[in-house]
């Protein structure tokens, strides 16, 4: 789905349109996961999603589910300086979400589920106090992030870097292989889980930099 060419409003209503046509046939929660570039849209999607008619939908966001930051400062010592800095495959809690998923598969209509929150300005995860909760048992769990359904790719260990990033500094290719285990491994388990996938598609590089930009001001509050 092209989410560049038709503003926020129409993609919202895409998207919903699409989350209401996977709704479940069988007795559990449909599971569901929504990709793009950063800025497309997926954030202004996933709260129109809490207006759907008859379905009860359960939103949550890859970015929250972030190691915290000593634990990313740790694979930065045992792994490579960069794995400390977060959002390349691997520095999510997958066993984390895989239990909140668990949790709200097997909810009931009296089930309350913890939902973690991520404080980017921070950079670590809110106290468990400050998580939201989910009541009851959603026809529907929605995942969004940037890399849902990335595959690892096999001839990454012999590929020459791709950026100036990993020339410099990880010209071994530890970041790298890293990161691609973790495609193959975990979040590879994590993708089995879905019943569908969606992908928003920019219309070009300039624009993602562009919605990026805006992107962060308002994380950082600042005018531009």
């Amino acid at each position: 789905m092209n989410g560049g060419m038709n503003g926020p409003r129409p993609l919202a209503a895409a998207v919903c349109d699409w989350v209401a046509a996977q709704a479940p046939a069988a007795g559990r929660p449909a599971l569901l996961m929504l990709s793009g570039a950063q800025g497309i849209g997926k954030s202004h999607a996933m709260r129109a999603l809490a207006g759907l008619a008859g379905l009860r939908v359960c939103t949550l966001g890859l970015d929250d589910f972030y190691l915290g930051r000593a634990e990313r400062l740790a694979l930065g010592r045992q792994v490579h300086p960069l794995c400390a800095t977060r959002g390349p495959p691997g520095t999510h809690d997958l066993p984390l979400l895989h239990g909140v998923l668990d949790r709200l598969t097997g909810a009931a209509a009296t089930t309350a589920t913890p939902i973690p929150l991520f404080d980017k300005r921070s950079d670590d995860r809110l106290p468990a106090s400050a998580w939201r909760q989910f009541a009851g048992r959603p026809d529907i769990i929605l995942i969004e992030g940037w890399l849902m359904g990335a595959l690892a790719d096999p001839a990454a260990a012999s590929a020459p870097p791709v950026n100036p990033l990993e020339r410099d500094e990880d010209s071994a290719g530890i970041w790298r292989g890293w990161q691609e285990a973790a495609l193959a491994g975990g979040y590879q388990r994590l993708w089995d889980r879905a019943d569908a996938f969606l992908h928003l598609i920019a219309p070009d590089f300039g624009t993602i930099m562009a919605w990026r930009t805006e992107q962060e001001a308002e994380t950082q509050g600042v005018a531009l």
